[in-house]
């Protein structure tokens, strides 16, 4: 069967359910668990009826608790002519306690054990070992439900390893992703037949390497918040030569972070330099100004709670959940939260720079695209909202404001349409119901695209291109765009895209932008590019970096996360 990820569609519509939107079922090949026993015969006879029963209501309820695979379940035994999955002659399998294992894990991968029906498990579990303990005989109902649930649960369990718990299309219309699709009932058959449970499961969840490292800082900072609360460093300017207790703190603070390296009691409560170094290593993984001093911004983020930061880590993990598994072997990828840019090759990142993202009001969105071709001297073709918004004020007060910023009117955007005088215009007579107009930027030193602009084809018109406002990217904080991504270094970016293409080398890419020529360049091998939003991350060095939620994406996420799946 084709399994495909659907999403729980009530009022909790942000959860993740196994009901199929396609059913495409392929016969399985299966071996008898055990033979037909009384005691099997009764299981197997219990989950008939109870199948049977569930699937008039079109619902599947056991013991007061609902069951995701309304749809998959009765396929799944049907096809095993209803012979129990996780229990034979002498019990309950290995195969299940494998399972029970990884579902008390799940918390590991910033998952909730109790989504995939534990608590119930654990009862049946107790419930079945004080029968034998008395040397009663397992009731048939007991393992049927326990059978059921281990079923359910592996296929919601994996389904949310491999594409998420959450559909973020649900919080967020900006955020596309194209959601991973298994045949999970073939891979749960192939995995109770070859007992490769745990495997399968681990196979499920996101192969990449900043996946497992993020996740092994989860453990890491649980277990710091199990410790209970490190004294906050008090509201106070500190800097190089200062002294006192809120030193000391800063330095206990530093060393748990790792900033700080060796005992934290160093020279007690002197700000010395081995201090402003750490303080300095803690900016950077912070994204903030790294002058080594303990200001506003530097204190809030040193006093944020281990708990708060795990959580932050939970979200994160399942960001990276949404994210196809094949990112490809050469690939962009923007942190848009991160301000950065990286080209990855074969796991190894070739080239860094910073990104100008958009406004918390225009924003940058989620998605992945193939960039196939660029342009030096592009020119611009000024979004309509952007030429209403932003340029026609200037244009009310300042007609010349056109010929300043190199700014042509056409009557309309057809293809053929011709060019107007806009000083013939009465800008000041226009608005938003009544701006026909096309603007278009001539390519040059003041066009917003700079000299290169990078493009991957999207329904949102966004691209990475160059910028002739410069200094906004000495900003630690570079949210300044209109949604399109500008990147510090488009030359340098253009030079490794365009390697396969022996003529463009950096002195002609800088030769055709001096000569005012606009040129497209295809890309003989197109290049995925990737923006993403993290608001927590390990670089390459195995360092954890923290962000500030720009966009206010984490709060919708951390409820959704929140939410349990509704009883039956």
């Amino acid at each position: 069967m084709r399994f495909l990820l659907k999403r729980w569609q009530g009022k909790k519509a942000a959860l993740v359910t196994t009901s199929c939107l396609a059913i495409l079922f392929m016969s399985f090949g299966w071996s008898e668990c055990c033979s037909e026993t009384g005691a099997i015969a009764g299981v197997r006879d219990y989950l008939r009826g109870k199948i049977s029963a569930e699937s008039k209501v079109g619902t599947f309820v056991c013991r007061g608790e609902m069951l995701c695979g309304a749809t998959q379940i009765p396929l799944f035994y049907n096809k095993r002519g209803f012979f129990p999955a996780w229990c034979g002659r002498s019990g309950i399998l290995p195969s299940a306690r494998e399972l029970i294992s990884e579902i008390r894990g799940a918390y590991k991968e910033g998952l909730h054990p109790e989504d995939y029906h534990l608590t119930h498990i654990e009862i049946l579990l107790k419930e079945l070992k004080e029968e034998t303990l008395a040397g009663n005989r397992k009731k048939a109902e007991r393992l049927g439900d326990l059978d059921l649930f281990l079923t359910d649960a592996f296929m919601l369990y994996s389904s949310h390893l491999l594409g998420g718990r959450v559909k973020p299309d649900t919080l967020h219309s900006d955020w596309v992703v194209d959601v991973p699709t298994a045949d999970l009932l073939q891979i749960l058959e192939s995995s109770l037949q070859t007992g490769r449970i745990r495997e399968t499961l681990l196979g499920m969840s996101p192969r990449d390497l900043g996946y497992r490292r993020l996740k092994s800082y989860l453990a890491s900072y649980r277990g710091m918040a199990k410790e209970g609360p490190v004294p906050p460093v008090p509201a106070s300017m500190l800097r190089k030569g200062s002294r006192g207790g809120g030193v000391q703190r800063l330095r206990t603070r530093l060393a748990t972070f790792g900033d700080l390296q060796g005992s934290p009691e160093g020279q007690g409560d002197f700000f010395d330099g081995a201090v402003e170094s750490a303080v300095r290593r803690f900016q950077g993984r912070h994204g903030l100004r790294q002058d080594g001093i303990v200001g506003k911004n530097t204190l809030r983020m040193l006093n944020i709670s281990f708990k708060q930061r795990s959580r932050q880590i939970e979200l994160n993990l399942e960001r990276w959940r949404w994210i196809s598994h094949d990112l490809g072997t050469r690939y962009v990828v923007v942190n848009i939260a991160g301000f950065t840019l990286q080209v990855v090759e074969s796991g190894v990142v070739r080239m860094e720079m910073r990104v100008v993202v958009g406004k918390p009001f225009r924003r940058t969105p989620v998605f992945s695209g193939s960039m196939t071709y660029l342009v030096i001297n592009p020119y611009w073709n000024v979004p309509r909202t952007l030429a209403i918004n932003d340029i026609l004020p200037h244009l009310k007060k300042d007609p010349t404001y056109l010929q300043e910023q190199g700014l042509r009117v056409f009557a309309d955007w057809s293809k053929e349409t011709p060019e107007i005088d806009g000083r013939s215009v009465h800008w000041d007579l226009l608005g938003p119901d009544t701006f026909p107009f096309r603007l278009r930027q001539d390519p040059g030193p003041k066009n917003a695209l700079g000299r290169i602009k990078f493009m991957f084809p999207n329904k949102f018109s966004v691209y990475l291109h160059d910028t002739p406002s410069r200094t906004l990217f000495q900003e630690t904080t570079r949210n300044f765009s209109s949604g399109c991504i500008r990147v510090e270094k488009p030359v340098s970016l253009a030079v490794y895209l365009l390697r396969d293409e022996k003529q463009w080398t950096e002195k002609r890419i800088r030769e055709t932008i001096h000569s005012g020529k606009t040129v497209a360049i295809p890309l003989r091998r197109a290049v995925p590019v990737h923006l993403q939003y993290w608001t927590a991350w390990v670089d390459e060095l195995g360092r954890l970096h923290f962000r500030d939620d720009i966009y206010d994406r984490d709060g919708p996420l951390e409820r959704a996360l929140q939410e349990r799946l509704p009883a039956g």
